[in-house]
């Protein structure tokens, strides 16, 4: 059909990166295309942390799993005990956070999230949205830690990083009944 659509239907959620960071103009055009998103309101609520420490991605993935051994969900704590990392070692990390007192912050952050993927598609990088790094501000010091301003709320983390040679996303087979029409 097109460009964006071929691009919306291959992004898949990648979970073996190459160790190497991504280039700052690549880092940068992602980000721009995330704030490009529309929000309810125009109220913009987005912000985004961008982490490529390795010191703190092992602390994040460190302490987030022992918040998860807690966790009375079964496979969260079996996944908290477990050697995984949950950043599955993505060079990078963006905590995405949106400003508790707008309308829609949850769904907006969500919008500017989905730019941000596709962009990075485009541009041959992957991602995966993680939501278990929210263990990690079960300890609300780490919201600080990251410098997330006063009046955010921390979502949930994308990883990204280049795609690890040999990886291949598993294939997904789309449900076409979720489709009504009225005419």
């Amino acid at each position: 059909m097109n460009k964006i659509i071929d691009t919306i239907k291959s992004r898949r959620s990648v979970r073996k990166f190459k160790e190497d960071k991504i280039k700052e103009e690549e880092l940068l055009a992602i980000l721009d295309a995330a704030i490009h998103a529309p929000s309810g309101h125009n109220d913009q609520p987005w912000h985004f942390t961008v982490i490529e420490r390795k010191e703190m991605l092992e602390r994040i993935n460190r302490e987030a799993k022992e918040e998860m051994i807690k966790s009375e969900e079964e496979w969260i704590c079996k996944i908290g005990k477990s050697s995984r990392n949950i950043l599955h070692d993505a060079p990078t990390l963006i905590i995405v956070s949106g400003r508790s007192d707008t309308y829609s912050p949850l769904i907006d952050a969500s919008a500017a999230t989905e730019n941000l993927m596709i962009a990075a598609t485009s541009l041959n990088i992957g991602t995966c949205w993680v939501g278990l790094v929210n263990y990690f501000f079960k300890n609300l010091e780490n919201i600080k830690l990251l410098g997330i301003k006063e009046g955010y709320q921390p979502f949930y983390a994308i990883a990204v990083g280049y795609i690890k040679e040999g990886y291949e996303a598993p294939k997904i087979n789309r449900n076409k009944e979720v489709v009504n029409y009225i005419k």
